[in-house]
């Protein structure tokens, strides 16, 4: 993990915070929009940029590489995630939108569905990914192959969540426009 930015993680977290507690619309629409936004182009990134490029790498060149990215996305992605979905219903909560009498709740619902399921892939799924390849490259005689299966695993349910990132800005849109 890049001890580095681990100041800078808490840094983010202690400001969402402090965001939480002012109850400010500003800082809360920040962190949703900036973040989801930041968690949005990971997930597309890696899953249609980078994964076709890695699916073409020699199984060398793959280790490599994750040896280099996995650290930062253990780091990165708790934190896009947590920020995303606590700034998103914070937001909700004051507007308003949390109530079974919005106009656009079951939009809203439909965006908890989304998120709830992106957010156990990313947690449950790319999170244990990115763990079992850092433990793996820890060891004295990496198995490539081994962690050639943990990348596309990581890389495809990226792209998975990627597209499900699309649904999200439909949705988001649609409840921002207030049609």
């Amino acid at each position: 993990m890049p001890v580095a930015g681990l100041p800078i993680a808490a840094v983010i977290l202690v400001a969402l915070v402090v965001a939480i507690a002012t109850d400010r619309l500003w800082a809360l629409e920040f962190f949703h929009v900036a973040f989801g936004g930041l968690w949005t182009g990971v997930d597309l990134f890696l899953g249609f940029i980078v994964g076709p490029i890695i699916a073409r790498m020699s199984i060398g060149a793959r280790v490599e590489f994750s040896t280099r990215l996995m650290p930062k996305m253990v780091l990165l992605m708790p934190v896009l995630v947590t920020v995303t979905l606590t700034a998103g219903w914070q937001l909700a909560s004051h507007l308003g939108y949390t109530s079974t009498e919005y106009f656009n709740h079951d939009w809203l619902v439909a965006s908890y569905v989304v998120v709830g399921v992106m957010a156990i892939v990313a947690l449950g799924v790319l999170e244990p990914a990115n763990i079992a390849v850092l433990y793996e490259l820890r060891k004295p005689a990496p198995d490539g192959e081994l962690i050639a299966r943990l990348m596309r695993r990581f890389v495809v349910t990226a792209g998975i969540t990627g597209a499900m990132q699309v649904a999200t800005l439909v949705i988001m849109t649609k409840i921002a426009s207030g049609a």
